[in-house]
């Protein structure tokens, strides 16, 4: 909800500024620089700033999709970046993604001979008679 209200709110200002110096006060061209740049700067600064922080602590949405032929296994906050767990069965392996602001300087482990879907084995404790 946070995510609508803040392009809402970018919007609105962006007709402010065409209507308010473009066709009240007839600088067209100024306005369109002004408002090209509000728009611009208020894209960036979402995408790269605002938009895990709506998510996590006022509840945004954001969407992220599991890579084709992997399972997903959990996600976690570190700070304000999101850490995504998946398994891919074909190579053995559970990849953790981090969704960093911006997607810039992700992080992504992976951890070889994974397994976590398979049960663990049980130790035999029964007794054989001979």
């Amino acid at each position: 909800m946070i995510s609508y209200l803040y392009w809402f709110v970018l919007i609105a200002l962006l007709f402010v500024i065409l209507f308010g110096l473009g066709a009240r006060l007839n600088r067209w061209k100024p306005a369109i620089i002004v408002s090209a740049i509000v728009l611009a700067s208020g894209t960036l600064l979402y995408y790269f700033y605002l938009e895990q922080m709506f998510v996590k602590r006022w509840g945004g949405s954001m969407s992220i999709s599991v890579p084709a032929g992997q399972v997903h296994m959990g996600a976690t906050w570190k700070d304000d970046n999101l850490w995504i767990q998946n398994y891919d069965p074909d190579t053995n392996t559970c990849i953790f993604s981090e969704y960093a602001r911006g997607n810039l300087l992700e992080g992504r482990v992976v951890i070889r001979n994974c397994n976590p879907l398979l049960p663990a084995r049980q130790p035999d404790t029964s007794t054989r008679e001979n």
